[in-house]
Formats: structure tokens, sequence, C-alpha cells
């Protein structure tokens, strides 16, 4: 399969993460994942948008949320973007068990989820101006 790529953008509710995780799991389908794999994949899409929604935006739902996937050959590339606070400390997020938010008991397992599900997690952020969060995955399927 050649390149194919796609976009959505949508407001930082939380009721729109299973949307955003739905919508890269069936765009991902194409490659013809195994159960498993396309497990892992609306796991860490979970993960990154609730970052962004909870951790970028805090109370704040008017900001948005992107999402970028491009699929190649048996590959998926995923980035999450957010325009929010960003993060200060980007070894420190991905420590775990940190969270930016104790008062709202989160666990502080996200990118350590990310990192457990796909092949790689980058993390660019800049404070006051937001954080984009670069995964994939390399499907089994079509090797």
């Amino acid at each position: 399969m050649s390149e194919n790529m796609m976009k959505i953008e949508f407001s930082s509710r939380s009721q729109n993460e299973s949307f955003a995780r739905v919508a890269v799991a069936a765009f991902a389908s194409q490659l013809d994942p195994t159960l498993e794999e396309i497990s892992d994949v609306k796991t860490a899409v979970s993960e990154a948008v609730t970052n962004a929604i909870i951790h970028g935006y805090g109370d704040n739902k008017e900001g948005k949320v992107i999402i970028e996937s491009i699929l190649n050959k048996n590959e998926i590339s995923i980035s999450v973007m957010d325009e929010g606070c960003g993060i200060s400390d980007i070894k420190k997020a991905r420590e775990p068990l940190y969270t930016s938010r104790p008062d709202l008991e989160r666990s502080g397992m996200g990118f350590t989820v990310m990192e457990t599900f796909m092949d790689s997690v980058e993390i660019e952020s800049s404070e006051n101006v937001g954080t984009r969060i670069r995964m994939k995955k390399v499907f089994s399927s079509l090797e």
C-alpha cells in the first residue's frame, strides 16, 4: 500500500476520546492488523488524547485536539497535538506514576502505556504553545 493519510480535529472534551480511538482504529484497519495490534493502537490513542484534554487544556473545553495519521506499507504513524499549556519537563512527565493533576487521581501511567503498546513514542512540547506526541506501530500482518 502506498502512503495514505488522514487528519481529524475535535474539541477538548473527554467524550471525544472514544471517537478518536475508533476513528484511528478504523483508518488503521486498512492494513489488516491483528485484533491485538488494533487494541494496542486504540489504547495508545486513548492515552494521548486523554493527556491532551486533561493535562493540556485542564478545564478549557474550547481547546482543540488534532490527530494526523499516516499509513505506509505495514506501519501506522500517529500524531496527537494540542495547543494547551505544554509540558515543562518531558523527562519527568515520562516517569511512571508522575501526574500534573494529582487532584484528579490520575495514575500517571499515560506515557508508559503509550510506550508499552507502540513501537516508538516521541514527545515535543513547548510551554504555553502545546504538545505533539508522535507514535509508530508496525503491523505484523503484511510482513
